[in-house]
Parts: structure tokens; sequence; C-alpha cells
């Protein structure tokens, strides 16, 4: 994933406000394509409403930015490989909660009734019905979705394949050539607006009934099997080493599934989950699925 459209990257050098955030994370409003009067209207949130025309005139543009995809509220620096946070545009979005007043709506049969309606910007884009993309968020052309979510806030790229009752959780970042498989969970997060986001890094491979949350982040080309769970906290091992890798993060190019590690309590020994790395595929290959589950079945698992 790369800096959004018709927006300045964010560098890790220079003067920009920022706060380091776990491993290779960073925050910034400096730089961010969403106009300095949104840091202003935070500012003085508590005494916003639905009446406030004119600041909801302006949150309502600098949402429909993030809704065209022209603004992101995260995106990997191609520099250094961080994921960087717009600040700005998370705010933009609490925001808009806070100044939209509830409507209620219709599609079909189906009512509803919100402060946030269905996204309108979808060319390009496969869309089987059941599928519900909300307004503030952007699939880009050449996505299919199945029937499932798309929260505000979140990046889904191109090709990726959003596949059935997968849920792709506010702000979330999906890179291109994605595949989440039936099920997937990957988790939101608005609040507090420095929070980092789960990331999914292009080409990768999240197997059915995943749950992927807290601001954990699957990079470039791995494949985690079915049912793995990996948050920002989750210990992650290399099975053929036993070496500790970075917490919440399922390497590139590699193979992981869920597993659990033996730990010693007053009570007894009791097994913890964690991330296991199984192996490690060669840098830009293309997933070959039935390979895939044999390396999965050897170990008692599927994609």
């Amino acid at each position: 994933m790369v800096a959004p459209r018709h927006g300045p990257t964010l560098r890790l050098a220079g003067t920009a406000r920022r706060a380091r955030l776990g491993s290779g994370a960073m925050t910034s409003t400096v730089g961010s394509p969403l106009p300095a009067v949104i840091d202003e209207l935070w500012d003085r949130r508590g005494e916003l409403g639905p009446r406030d025309i004119k600041a909801q005139d302006l949150v309502v543009a600098a949402v429909d930015l993030i809704d065209s995809g022209e603004c992101r509220v995260a995106w990997t620096d191609e520099s250094s490989g961080a994921v960087v946070v717009d600040e700005r545009a998370k705010r933009a979005i609490l925001l808009a909660f806070r100044l939209l007043p509830m409507v209620q709506s219709q599609v079909g049969d189906f009512r509803y009734h919100d402060r946030v309606p269905l996204t309108t910007r979808l060319e390009g884009v496969r869309v089987v019905p059941g599928s519900i993309v909300r307004w503030g968020a952007y699939v880009a052309p050449g996505a299919v979705l199945m029937p499932s979510f798309v929260n505000i806030g979140a990046y889904v790229g191109a090709g990726a394949m959003v596949d059935t009752w997968a849920t792709v959780g506010s702000c979330a970042q999906i890179g291109k050539n994605v595949h989440l498989a039936g099920g997937v969970g990957i988790g939101g997060v608005l609040e507090p607006p420095s929070a980092v986001p789960v990331v999914v890094d292009d080409e990768a491979f999240i197997g059915s009934r995943c749950m992927v949350v807290d601001g954990a982040r699957v990079r470039t080309g791995a494949v985690v099997g079915a049912g793995t769970i990996l948050t920002s906290s989750t210990h992650v091992i290399d099975a053929e080493t036993g070496a500790e890798l970075p917490r919440g993060e399922a390497p590139a190019w590699s193979v992981c599934v869920g597993g659990t590690r033996a730990r010693t309590f007053a009570g007894g020994e009791f097994g913890l989950p964690c991330v296991l790395v199984l192996r490690r595929l060669a840098a830009g290959s293309t997933h070959d699925k039935a390979a895939l589950n044999d390396i999965l079945r050897d170990h008692g698992v599927s994609a």
C-alpha cells in the first residue's frame, strides 16, 4: 500500500507532530490533504451538534475525500515500511458522528436509521447483493465484495476479494490482491484518533474465520491459516528455530497458523495463544492454493 492519491506522503523525517506507536508506526496531521479547520472543530467538539450546519458541511466534505480514495486514514510509507496514520482523517470521521443527524433510509425492503449512509462510489467494483459499504470507506476498482461489511474509514485495494460474511472494520487498510476468506474478522478502531488500525499489506491471504484485530499487521504476501487470531500483543514464534519475532505481525511471505505456548502459573501450566510461522515463501511468489493447503494440512489446519 502506498500514500493516498492526490495526498502528499508523510515522511518519518521532518518537523511533523508525531508519536511513535508500537513497532513501525507513526501519526501526524502535517501534510494531510484535509484542511486544518478539522483540527479546530475537533478542539471544540463538545460544543458541536447537528444544528451546526457550517461545521457539518466542512466535515462532510472532508469525509467525502476519504470516501473517494483521495485521502486515507492510514497507509504504509514506501521508504520506511512504517504505518502512517492521518490523525486528522480520523478526527473528521469522529466529528461526522457528532454532527450528522439520524436519518431514515431504505434499500429495497431493508430499512435503516443511522447517521452514516451507504457509499455511492463503487465504480469498477463487483458488489454481490448483501454487501454493505458505508460512506467514508473506499473500495478500489477490481475488488470483489461477496455479502460482507466494510465500515467507515476502511480502504480495500484493487483486486482484493472480501469473501462471504467477512468484515472490514472501521479504518482497517486492506492492500492490493488481498484475499479475505469467508467469515474473516478484520477489527476496526476509531478512537483515539492516534490509534493504529489493522493493516493487511498487498498479496496477503487471510484464511476462513481468522480474526485480525487491535492494530495487528499482516505483511506483504503472508498466508494466515484458518481460525488464527492475531492481535497487536500476540506472540509470533518461528516454528523452525523457536525465535520470537515482532509481536502482532505476520511476517512477509510466510505461512502462519494459530498455536499455543506453555506458561506456568500458580495454578499449573496452561497454554496461551500465539502465532506460529511454519514456512517462509519466496518473495513475490504466486499463492498456489493447493500447495498452501498441503503445508497447512500437515499441521492440521487449512486455508
